[in-house]
């Protein structure tokens, strides 16, 4: 049977969305903040690890092991859109000052944050 392509990504054309995401523990409020150039891959990637009891952040892991995943919120805060008139630009810089602007907005503190 060939395959059509029907329902299958084309990674060909394919172009992750970047920026602010964050991981929020709801009993507790306590959030870990990022930025990424795949958004969803990073949020699958911190939901992997604390499934399989491996994310660095013992504080988070501890909360996942005793709450659950119920307790838990993966969000995408903000995006970055490619700029198509310069395909080469790194947008790193971009990234850092979005995330340091939501982590205002928020007004997370280090009693607020799990510390990356």
């Amino acid at each position: 049977m060939a395959a059509t392509g029907t329902g299958k990504r084309d990674y060909k054309g394919f172009t992750p969305r970047m920026g602010v995401y964050a991981v929020r523990h709801l009993p507790s409020g306590r959030t870990l903040l990022g930025s990424s150039l795949h958004l969803q891959g990073i949020l699958n990637r911190h939901r992997f690890q604390l499934e399989t009891g491996v994310h660095a952040q013992q504080a988070m892991q501890a909360d996942w092991r005793r709450d659950g995943r119920d307790a838990f919120a993966f969000e995408i805060l903000d995006e970055l859109k490619p700029l198509p008139d310069r395909p080469d630009h790194d947008p790193s810089s971009d990234l850092a000052e979005l995330e340091a602007l939501w982590r205002e907005r928020l007004g997370l503190t280090p009693q607020t944050t799990y510390a990356r």
